[in-house]
């Protein structure tokens, strides 16, 4: 306790600094998990708050989460999720990391600072922002793209009604839209490189390739791991305004937009059951957490150093 206490006595400023913060956590973080309890009743308003509506609310047990994957969309909202988050991790991070290092082979940084600029303002638009931009080009009456077509004497689409189209397009929209903020991390990674390395290798006759090879990219697998785990505790999180706003989905292409997080919304919408939700919620952290100690382990038995944890 002297050592604590002597411990607290000497850093006070730099806790007093993060009390905010910590404050932040608990209100925010920490007190909503009480609130997970919701997942396992069937939770009905009481009209004298949300303690009240909970303790009187009847415990249900496993029931909402039976009821959501007894559903027939289970399968397919599972997949597409799994299915989509692996290719925002997988494709996101080659193209994120081949453009940090395009950026950092380019001499003019004031070139870098302009494209840079350029490619991280999608990361600060809305998904209604850009889906108005999207309908601009896929309108089936005034869009763009039909009217390229049209005028190249081919039959314009209904794109919002063509099935095949969205997966790929949902995967490039997506990683575009994170590939400015995305390669920024990377880039300041590889700007903190020791150049002596890179001397050493020019020295040894060492090509450009071979320098990215065996310099660059062994500096970055720490930080590659790292963002990696964290994106993989995530693969059940769906980002809600990409697959609802964009589509604009009435429902002929659920098959490839539907999503867990949509699904859900789509559900309360209809039928206002918070339970189900709360248990959506509950799957998808637990599963998320699953991910993260299983993918830190395996990484801890390969390179020890290179683990989150």
């Amino acid at each position: 306790m002297q050592k604590l206490g002597k411990t607290l006595k000497e850093n006070w400023i730099f806790l007093l600094m993060v009390l905010p913060g910590v404050i932040w956590l608990i209100l925010f973080f920490y007190i909503p998990v009480v609130g997970n309890i919701v997942a396992f009743k069937n939770y009905r308003l009481s009209g004298e708050g949300f303690i009240h509506s909970l303790q009187t609310s009847e415990w249900v047990g496993l029931d909402n989460f039976r009821f959501l994957f007894s559903s027939s969309d289970a399968y397919i909202i599972t997949r597409n999720t799994i299915l989509y988050n692996g290719g925002f991790i997988i494709l996101g991070l080659i193209a994120a990391v081949s453009l940090a290092i395009i950026f950092s082979e380019l001499r003019s940084k004031r070139l870098v600072k302009i494209y840079q600029t350029t490619m991280l303002f999608p990361h600060f638009l809305s998904w209604i922002i850009i889906s108005f931009f999207v309908y601009a080009f896929l309108s089936p009456d005034r869009g763009l793209l039909n009217h390229v077509l049209t005028s190249m004497g081919m039959e314009g689409k209904s794109w919002y009604n063509v099935s095949a189209f969205w997966p790929p397009f949902l995967l490039f929209i997506g990683i575009w839209k994170g590939l400015g903020y995305n390669s920024i991390i990377y880039y300041a990674t590889i700007m903190g490189i020791d150049p002596t390395y890179y001397e050493a290798a020019t020295v040894d006759g060492a090509s450009k390739w071979q320098r990215i090879r065996h310099v660059t990219l062994p500096q970055l697998t720490p930080l590659i791991i790292i963002l990696t785990i964290l994106a993989v505790g995530n693969i059940f999180r769906a980002d809600f305004g990409l697959f609802f706003q964009v589509p604009r989905d009435s429902g002929t292409i659920y098959n490839v937009t539907n999503v867990l997080d949509t699904y859900v919304y789509r559900g309360l919408a209809t039928t206002g059951d918070i339970s189900m939700a709360a248990a959506a919620g509950l799957y998808q952290s637990v599963i998320g957490l699953i991910l993260v100690l299983t993918t830190n382990f395996i990484v801890r038995r390969i390179d020890k150093e290179s683990a989150l944890f």
